[in-house]
């Protein structure tokens, strides 16, 4: 409100206004009632109350300049100097965390592509040998025992690693202790031990071992692709037991796997060889799909630490008490091996260590990046042994066999889509057709104007239709 102090010493009508915000009116001009406003025009402005100076900060607010606020005048365009001066330091900062984020992701995505080559190339490598085990020693549960037995370097693994890229201060022994809460508040006992591994041992070794018999039966290919259904069995297990939220394209994935089983059970009749090396790689992705579902609901989102202790503790349950089963097999010459020194230790050796290097890539790249990556490392390892076979075995693939191994890796993918697909997706079809009518709009915006130009033009005048 503009002050009145002087129109009222004159004598004449005070004229008293209240401004809007955006007034046109300049000061001096007379109002609609005649009356006439004062207005200072020496040197000194005068402030008002507020402290706002009249006529700048009117021009100010007519003309919009630089974003005026009500009392940012000249007396206080010292104060904005400043202000203006930091902000192309903000404006750097902002730029900086954007790059430095921009640059984190694609650090991400790269360690995750390089990840899925390893947990490709191993996956395969670890397949590949086991057949080449087979050839000279055809004993898979101790194989299976054998390589579950290198669990228990994971923990050493996982604690060399974090010297090296953090330099922790805790000893091994402080750091497994601290990393054994996993089993509870008071740490890791003997009774806890045995309760929480021997189910997860087990399952892990009934794993492995089924998925070496069905190696005996089947093509590396076929059992690679038939193990990929783990997947599915992972949703319908989670959506039973654990009450996971229901999804229609899940379902479908889901009922593809299961064609793909059939369909791979089929193509050489459901008779011999074929029939049982499927029914042996479907029980692997079932135990396999169980132990996950399990770990989940006891276990919870473990840190990579804890992932670490546990594996190693499953390694030492697994030597400890299961091996007296390959020694129950040897004795009843259920698998035989002969001598220790006649054994082939280093395809043993070659395959343990890649099975110990693809867990470890699996557990690491969860934590490290995106988990659907590892996913589709895994889903790489078909035709990684695809190529294999062909180029190195030979083997020539059916028509049916083929069809099934291509509806399983379809339902596989299918599995990888996250929960918000649906909404996703129809959000981006929406600004498609956003985008397209605006588009569509300025076309016959352009029309028209053209129109009306080429009217003009001859003399006539053209009112377009709506």
């Amino acid at each position: 409100m503009i002050s009145t102090e002087s129109v009222l010493e004159s004598g004449d009508q005070p004229c008293i206004r209240m401004e809007p915000l955006m007034n046109t009116h300049l000061p001096g001009k007379a109002t609609q009632t005649g009356g006439s406003c004062a207005v200072f025009m020496d040197g000194s402005t005068k402030v008002t109350a507020n402290g706002v100076h009249d006529i700048e900060d009117r021009i100010l607010r007519i003309t919009g300049y630089y974003g005026y606020n009500p009392g940012y005048s000249s007396h206080r365009r010292g104060d904005g100097s400043e202000s203006q001066a930091d902000t192309p330091g903000s404006e750097t900062s902002e730029e900086s965390r954007s790059y430095q984020a921009c640059t984190n992701t694609a650090l991400k995505v790269l360690g995750g592509l390089l990840l899925v080559l390893g947990v490709s190339s191993s996956w395969v490598g670890t397949t590949q040998v086991v057949k080449l085990t087979f050839q000279s020693f055809s004993c898979p549960f101790f194989i299976s025992w054998f390589s579950s037995n290198w669990n228990i370097l994971f923990f050493p693994i996982y604690y060399s690693g974090l010297v090296v890229t953090t330099r922790e201060k805790q000893t091994p022994i402080q750091k497994f202790r601290e990393c054994s809460k996993l089993f509870g508040e008071d740490g890791m006992t003997l009774k806890l031990f045995v309760k929480r591994t021997a189910p997860f041992s087990i399952l892990w070794t009934l794993t492995n071992y089924l998925y070496l018999m069905a190696l005996k039966k089947l093509t590396a290919t076929d059992v690679s692709a038939l193990y990929c259904c783990h997947k599915a069995f992972v949703f319908l297990l989670s959506w039973i037991v654990l009450k996971d939220r229901f999804m229609g394209v899940r379902i479908v994935a889901a009922i593809m796997a299961i064609t793909g089983i059939v369909m791979m059970a089929y193509a050489d009749g459901f008779h011999g060889d074929s029939f049982v090396g499927v029914a042996l790689a479907v029980g692997s992705a079932s135990t396999s799909a169980l132990y996950k579902v399990l770990f989940k609901m006891f276990l919870g989102s473990a840190s990579l630490g804890e992932v670490a202790h546990f594996l190693s503790t499953m390694g030492f349950f697994n030597l400890i008490f299961i091996s007296c089963v390959p020694l129950i097999l040897y004795f009843t010459k259920v698998e035989h091996w002969g001598s220790l020194s006649s054994l082939p230790w280093g395809y043993l050796c070659g395959m343990a260590g890649l099975w110990l290097v693809f867990n470890i890539l699996v557990h690491v790249g969860v934590v490290l990046t995106y988990p659907i990556l590892i996913s589709i490392g895994t889903l790489l390892s078909v035709p990684g042994n695809a190529a294999v076979d062909v180029l190195k075995h030979e083997v020539i693939f059916s028509v049916v066999r083929l069809a099934a191994t291509c509806i399983i890796c379809l339902g596989f993918l299918l599995l990888l889509l996250p929960e918000e697909w649906d909404s996703v997706t129809l959000r981006f079809l929406a600004n498609i057709a956003d985008k397209k009518s605006e588009e569509h709009g300025e076309e016959l915006t352009e029309s028209s104007v053209h129109t009306r130009s080429r009217s003009r033009a001859n003399g006539t005048v053209s009112i377009p239709l709506a």
